[in-house]
């Protein structure tokens, strides 16, 4: 009979390579749609944060959370690694039409949040954490 060490050895001998694996994976999707938002919004956040514009930082780390919460949902409620792709796949593609629906709502964005205009971020940055958590509901079913 194996000792409570043995057992905790055991499980994590088991576990801890398919935790790894989901992680990895889910990771590599949030780095793929957080580049995939960089390259289709109409300014470069990046360039705006490094240079203190609160807006952009706003709206960038929204959009970062955005992107995981539906990514968080698929770990949730799918064990193989192709689900978890392919979910996410769909979770961040429809993250990323509500930034471009959201864009199309708020006229001016990108030059509003170019100005530092804090209260369009928080109103793109509230409506993409919204989407993310239906989305995530959905998913999770």
């Amino acid at each position: 009979m194996p000792t409570t060490l043995e057992s905790i050895a055991q499980a994590l001998g088991s576990g801890l390579p398919v935790l790894l694996i989901q992680l990895l994976v889910t990771l590599a999707l949030l780095v793929v749609g957080v580049a995939v938002y960089s390259r289709i919004t109409p300014f470069d956040e990046r360039r705006l944060v490094a240079a203190g514009n609160t807006a952009a930082g706003l709206t960038y780390g929204a959009s970062i959370t955005a992107l995981a919460i539906p990514l968080a949902a698929t770990l949730v409620t799918n064990g193989a690694v192709i689900d978890i792709v392919l979910w996410g796949v769909v979770a961040l593609v429809l993250q990323l039409i509500a930034f471009a629906a959201a864009t199309l709502l708020i006229r001016d964005l990108h030059r509003q949040i170019e100005a530092g205009n804090v209260a369009s971020a928080a109103v793109l940055a509230g409506m993409q954490v919204a989407v993310a958590l239906i989305n995530a509901a959905a998913i999770a079913g």
